[in-house]
């Protein structure tokens, strides 16, 4: 009995396993005790979520090469067919290693981040977790009006990086320009109506002119920019039925539903108040007036 537990614990197989098990749980503890310890004090979310994805990923990294140096006495006779077979598994999972490279631009490229408004792949939503194979989204729209959520979660490859383009509602400039139309019938005072826009304009606008005016600039350093107006601006065009006025305003890029019925509460206000010098125009229709018949009625000789 002894002999053989003596043969079990001196066998290569056995040391090899538990030189695994130690060795694995060495790696994950260190790297655990350092998310905890080190990673736990870093501020901002963002870079705290990508430091714990980066030290998974080799914590990953380094339980191979362990696996690799256990056994690589025993590899030598089988590397051609490593190699084969790597081949196929490579061309059978090609997805999921192109998923992986998107993995590594999105974490180091800046394509987006957790927390941002993204349209990737046709779906539009904010983003809940980058895995290495696929990002998570909270959908919006679809059946639901504006840029609210509709409870769906979504699961899209991190390979659509690299196949459609990438909408980024936040990113560097987390602020979108928004237009409302307001018609206004023939005769109404047109300078009126003009300085009801862009008060109201400015009014519920607030420092959003400012602030995105910084970021507008911010990014023109960065990049090849023109100059962009932040400012409430209106502008008119007259057609067949009205005068359409157009107001175009800064926004914070989840805020477009409630700004704008601020926007249209506050303008219907003013043009009643406005004591009929202001009116809202619809669509009209006139009815041509059909020509005048003259008959004349001959009576039948008998």
């Amino acid at each position: 009995m002894e002999e053989q537990i003596k043969e079990i614990l001196f066998n290569p197989t056995v040391g090899r396993i538990a030189t695994i098990l130690i060795g694995v749980a060495i790696i994950w503890f260190v790297i655990k005790a350092i998310q905890r310890n080190l990673f736990s004090k870093i501020k901002d979310n963002e870079n705290r979520y990508k430091a714990k994805k980066i030290s998974n990923f080799f914590g990953y990294v380094f339980t191979v090469i362990l696996l690799t140096i256990v056994f690589s006495d025993r590899l030598g006779g089988v590397t051609m067919v490593l190699g084969v077979a790597g081949a196929g598994i490579a061309f059978a999972m090609q997805e999921v290693i192109v998923s992986f490279a998107g993995w590594v631009a999105i974490m180091f490229g800046g394509f987006y981040k957790t927390g941002d408004r993204v349209e990737l792949g046709g779906i539009k939503g904010d983003v809940m977790d980058i895995g290495v194979i696929r990002t998570t989204i909270m959908e919006t729209g679809e059946w639901v009006d504006g840029d609210l959520y509709n409870g769906r979660m979504v699961l899209v490859a991190n390979s659509f990086v690299f196949k459609s383009p990438v909408f980024n509602y936040s990113g560097h400039f987390p602020f979108l320009w928004d237009e409302i139309k307001v018609p206004i019938q023939f005769g109404s005072n047109y300078s009126m109506v003009k300085e009801i826009l862009e008060h109201v304009g400015k009014e519920v606008a607030g420092d959003l002119s400012q602030r995105s005016r910084e970021k507008w600039i911010g990014l023109q350093k960065r990049y090849r920019l023109e100059e962009a107006q932040t400012e409430p601006m209106v502008s008119l065009v007259a057609n067949d039925n009205w005068v359409e006025y157009t107001l175009r305003y800064i926004v914070n890029y989840k805020k477009r539903r409630s700004t704008k019925t601020e926007l249209f509460t506050r303008i219907l206000e003013r043009i009643d108040a406005s004591g009929g010098q202001v009116k809202f125009a619809s669509a009209t229709f006139q009815l041509v007036e059909a020509p005048d018949f003259k008959v004349r009625m001959r009576a039948d000789d008998e």
